[in-house]
């Protein structure tokens, strides 16, 4: 059973999701909060897999919730639910190794199956954030300067798309084990700390492609 809570400023998104998430049988929605400080005494007192996260909030907001939680190294993973028009808070959250974010137009499915993903170690993300925040990156480089195999090559556009490691496993028939440890190569070879990082180089070096 993961053991989930909900943190977001309004009672009906909150106590929407609770109704919503609780249903499945695999979740137990331990509580629903209002703001980061009550997430950060919760996670204080509390066993925690998985936080379902909102960014902005009164008294403490995300972007200061996943602070403390890196700060304490807190074993708990943090599956932020956000808006299109926090795009300085989603780089944050990239700096600061969220385990995924999903839109809050998202279907109910989707985040229920983000929690799971998030809770198995997996990272979640909706591709239009990336691409978005691709389009917005200064950065412009290929890929060929970081000696990446083909196969490597391979696992870098799958990320980009937003599939999980099962998913990436699946689809070029390894083991999870196997992409994990292409992923390992991936992030050492980019000097990347973080697979997001990975789908949004990849993006813009797609971009540096492209004739102006």
């Amino acid at each position: 059973m993961i053991r989930l809570i909900i943190v977001d400023d309004d009672i009906l998104i909150r106590e929407g999701l609770k109704i919503i998430i609780g249903a499945d049988p695999e979740i137990e929605v331990i509580a629903t909060l209002e703001n980061g400080k009550e997430c950060i005494d919760y996670l204080a007192k509390n066993q925690v897999d998985v936080v379902l996260l909102d960014m902005r909030m009164p008294v403490m907001d995300g972007e200061e919730v996943l602070e403390e939680i890196n700060k304490k190294k807190v074993d708990t993973k943090v599956l932020i639910l956000t808006t299109f028009d926090e795009e300085n808070l989603i780089s944050s959250a990239i700096k600061h190794k969220t385990n995924g974010y999903l839109l809050k137009n998202s279907k109910p499915e989707k985040i229920i199956s983000g929690i799971k993903s998030v809770n198995l170690g997996n990272s979640v993300f909706e591709a239009e954030i990336i691409s978005k925040l691709a389009i917005e990156s200064k950065k412009d480089e290929s890929l060929e300067i970081y000696n990446l195999t083909d196969r490597e090559k391979e696992v870098v556009r799958l990320i980009s798309e937003g599939h999980s490691n099962k998913e990436i496993a699946s689809e070029i028939f390894l083991s999870e084990g196997t992409v994990k440890n292409h992923i390992t190569s991936i992030l050492s070879k980019m000097d990347l700390k973080h697979r997001t990082q990975i789908a949004i180089t990849y993006l813009n070096s797609k971009k540096a492609l492209k004739p102006d």
